[in-house]
């Protein structure tokens, strides 16, 4: 009989949840738990989810931002000094030329 030997990786402890205490309105509280027992959520479920969604868009809408931002540069920065073709590029307008005279 052989004895199995398995060796379990460390674990490195990682928090599954992280806590977050807002203060707010009275008038804001209620409105909270109103929209959270409309969805049938608690206020909990109902905060988290809400947060999850306004961050996701707020981080979506400025990485569009700054992504289109340096797209515009990149392309002004290409008008302004294009770049020299390559024999790829030189290659390719050869062949285009000739397929277009014959």
């Amino acid at each position: 009989m052989t004895a199995k030997t398995t060796l379990a990786a460390p674990h490195s402890p990682k928090p599954t949840s992280a806590r977050l205490e807002a203060r707010m309105s009275h008038d804001l509280h209620l409105t909270v738990k109103r929209a959270a027992e409309i969805q049938g959520r608690t206020v909990t479920d109902f905060v988290v989810h809400s947060l999850q969604l306004a961050a996701t868009q707020a981080i979506e809408q400025a990485d569009q931002v700054r992504l289109s931002l340096a797209d515009q540069e990149a392309f002004a920065n290409a008008l302004i000094a294009p770049a020299k073709p390559n024999a790829a590029l030189k290659r390719a307008f050869a062949k285009a030329n000739t397929l277009l005279s014959a």
